[in-house]
């Protein structure tokens, strides 16, 4: 008796030290890649192989392939990381997306064109507020995903900076 509460005192102690939460702790899955299919426009969080969530998203304008320049309105294809937050965002909380890469610039070096940036996973637009919802339904943003405010705030949570992220034609 007395080594199983010295155990649970050297536990309880080592927890505190390190600051570290126990995923046990916390009701939000463990998140480590998040998918993007634009074609089925929808967005998954996995853990794994495992699809923890799903959302309907919206994507640039004209979304039918890779993004090439600044300004073409089309929302990247490949493997990015979620590498910073905006809290202050004009839409309801921001991740940005680690687009352009270094293959990405190369091809717009290439083309003598700029690849362009500021790709985000965001909200809703805080000017529209309440009519803004009608928005999940077209292609709106300039190259960003959107999703709900909900969607937003659960994927805020549950997902860590420089999460991968993957997004598919």
């Amino acid at each position: 008796m007395t080594s199983r509460i010295l155990l649970v005192c050297l536990f309880a102690a080592l927890m505190m030290l390190t600051s570290a939460t126990p995923c046990w702790a916390s009701n939000a899955p463990e998140v480590d890649r998040v998918v993007v299919s634009k074609s089925d426009r929808q967005l998954y969080l996995m853990q794994g192989r495992t699809v923890v969530r799903a959302y309907p998203v919206s994507l640039g304008k004209n979304p039918v392939g890779h993004k090439l320049h600044k300004g073409d309105q089309r929302t990247p294809e490949g493997r990015y990381y979620l590498d910073w937050r905006n809290q202050e965002s004009r839409y309801h909380l921001a991740l940005h997306i680690s687009y352009p890469n270094p293959k990405d610039r190369q091809r717009a070096a290439q083309q003598g064109v700029q690849p362009g940036g500021s790709i985000m996973l965001h909200g809703l637009p805080k000017k529209y507020a309440d009519g803004a919802r009608v928005l999940l339904d077209l292609d709106w943003t300039d190259g960003c995903i959107a999703v709900s405010n909900q969607a937003i705030e659960e994927i805020w949570q549950m997902v860590a900076d420089n999460t991968i992220i993957e997004i598919f034609p």
